[in-house]
């Protein structure tokens, strides 16, 4: 019997993928969900309440619904799905559209220069190649990132929150901290613990107003500082949430060297990535993260589970867990 010969679906599939991501990025950016969140809408309505121009619009309300980010009633009104009301709402604490706006701004454009990329070897991001000291001292392009770095944040940091064993420690610190949210996630599900917050001296202003409006501010504080040139403060736990990823294997080694010199003994150290596979095989979204560092940073590169546990091993960390976190991060546990 002859075989058949393969379709070409999954590949053409694979392709036109940036269709439904496009789609996705422009909702958040004419904040399509926020405005749905005051109530069902019907194809009119909508148009006029997002000043869209009206062609189209229909076929990308229906897009929406087709991929699961919309529902639609039999009057024909369009509302949120639980998903997209609980997370793309700009006024919901939940809210993870910074992210996507993010990639909307940047993300997206750079990652059309993907080829380029591979070819010199060289960033290709407007804004995030230059290196962070340049990008913080743009008051505009900092807070985009923040917002950004916050939406990526609020998955894995509340599934640390609870899967961590905080009973056993009393303070913790955050290195390249941000807006504070994994902090703040910590500080709500554990009354117990004291934090600071380390990051560059114009994130302070960003960091203690969300600390504030979490009512954490007796408990969370700011600590100014530059991994790259300063120690690490001192914690019973430091957390590295999505920082080493950003540098080559130069600087990852020092600031697991710094982290190891911070703690006391059977202090622990919190690295959550989206890490790669140890096979290399499977885990698509962490190498395609590995690509982004590419088009975003001078050096930096996404790694496995075994290669943080080497670097950590010759930090002189003694004893190295992993576990999963939430969606595609993962933690990988040391001890001092």
């Amino acid at each position: 019997m002859q075989a058949q010969n393969p379709t070409p679906d999954r590949i053409i599939e694979i392709g036109y993928a940036y269709w439904k991501s496009r789609a996705l990025l422009s909702a958040v950016e004419i904040d399509l969900f926020t405005v749905l969140s005051r109530g069902p809408l019907d194809c009119g309505e909508l148009i006029a309440r997002l000043g869209l121009a009206g062609r189209q619009a229909r076929d990308f309300f229906d897009a929406l619904v087709s991929l699961g980010l919309l529902a639609r009633d039999e009057q024909q009104r369009y509302s949120n799905t639980l998903e997209t009301g609980f997370y793309l709402d700009r006024g919901s604490a939940n809210y993870v559209g910074g992210a996507l706006s993010l990639q909307a701004a940047d993300g997206y454009p750079t990652w059309g220069a993907l080829t380029t990329a591979l070819r010199t070897g060289k960033p290709q991001a407007a804004k995030l190649g230059k290196g962070f000291a340049e990008l913080y001292a743009d008051q505009d392009a900092l807070e985009t990132f923040l917002n950004g770095m916050m939406g990526g944040v609020i998955p894995p940091a509340r599934a640390l929150a609870v899967n961590f064993p905080w009973r056993n420690y009393r303070t913790v610190a955050d290195i390249g901290a941000a807006r504070g949210c994994c902090l703040t996630e910590i500080a709500g599900a554990h009354a117990h613990i004291r934090g600071l917050g380390f990051d560059l001296p114009p994130v302070r202003a960003s960091f203690q107003k969300y600390v504030s409006a979490q009512g954490h501010s007796d408990r969370l504080r700011f600590c100014p500082g530059d991994f790259r040139t300063d120690p690490l403060p001192e914690a019973d736990v430091l957390i590295l949430g999505r920082i080493l990823h950003d540098w080559d294997i130069a600087m990852k080694n020092l600031i697991l060297r710094k982290a190891y010199a911070a703690l006391p003994a059977d202090g622990a150290l919190i690295v959550y990535e989206t890490l790669i596979d140890d096979q290399r095989r499977s885990r698509s979204h962490a190498l395609l993260q590995s690509l982004n560092m590419l088009l975003m940073t001078e050096s930096g590169f996404d790694f496995s589970a075994a290669d943080c546990i080497g670097w950590l091993q010759e930090a002189g960390f003694r004893q190295t867990r992993v576990e999963p976190l939430a969606g595609e991060h993962w933690m990988v546990v040391a001890t001092k």
